[in-house]
């Protein structure tokens, strides 16, 4: 049961992100983004990660989960940094 309250909890955490990679995307700037909040982010999900690794091994289905969160906050955080250079030339 625990795995599967932690699937729940990873799958509505993640329906989050897309909207704000929309967001970022079309923004086109940094402002209203904390790098803080999403490198806080990231560094959680790689811990969930290994920690799937260390419990369950490479073949625990909680790695799909944690990793496209993971891919989907690294997303955000890329727009991030390219949405803070068209801060600069503007």
């Amino acid at each position: 049961m625990v795995k599967f309250f932690e699937t729940i909890m990873l799958v509505c955490f993640g329906a989050a992100w897309p909207l704000s990679i929309l967001k970022s995307w079309r923004a086109r700037t940094a402002k209203g983004k904390s790098i803080g909040f999403l490198l806080v982010i990231l560094t959680g999900y790689i811990a969930g990660i290994v920690k799937v690794i260390l419990s369950d091994g490479w073949g625990g289905f909680l790695l799909i989960p944690y990793s496209i969160n993971f891919l989907m906050v690294l997303c955000d955080t890329c727009l991030y940094f390219r949405n803070l250079r068209f801060d600069k030339n503007s």
